[in-house]
């Protein structure tokens, strides 16, 4: 199942309670809507995936964005994804994610993963996706 628009996607793991909070997050901030999420354990994920095979293996928030004169499409993973998604958060968390740059990859890559390897001791692991409500339903893809 392929985006119906050509908005940016963030992949993330439905089943983590961390991934799940950021998501609400950022669907509560995105003024201009124009962010879309989908499930690492979704169809969007597995056809994303087929085009992809070498980020099966990345345990990370993936942003899929959308094809340019340049390349097909932009894919942006760990810490550089977090950057790029506080522009769609906007607000002083542009200048977040602006701070964040300057900061070498490598360190803010160190610091995500520390982040990621306890985060469902800390926040939890959910037995399935959650449902998105009806007024966030056109923003979440299978």
């Amino acid at each position: 199942m392929t985006a119906m628009r050509d908005d940016a996607v963030m992949l993330y793991d439905g089943l983590c309670g961390f991934c799940d909070g950021t998501v609400q997050f950022i669907v509560a901030r995105d003024r201009h809507r124009t962010l879309r999420f989908a499930s690492l354990q979704g169809e969007f994920a597995a056809e994303f995936f087929v085009r992809h095979p070498m980020l099966r293996s990345v345990d990370s928030i993936i942003l899929v964005q959308p094809a340019t004169a340049i390349d097909i499409e932009h894919i942006s993973i760990r810490s550089d994804a977090i950057v790029l998604l506080a522009h769609y958060v906007g607000g002083v968390w542009t200048a977040f994610g602006a701070v964040m740059r300057v900061i070498p990859r490598v360190m803010r890559d160190a610091g995500y993963s520390a982040i990621a390897k306890i985060r469902y001791r800390i926040f939890g692991r959910r037995d399935a996706c959650r449902i998105p409500t009806a007024e966030e339903k056109s923003r979440f893809i299978d």
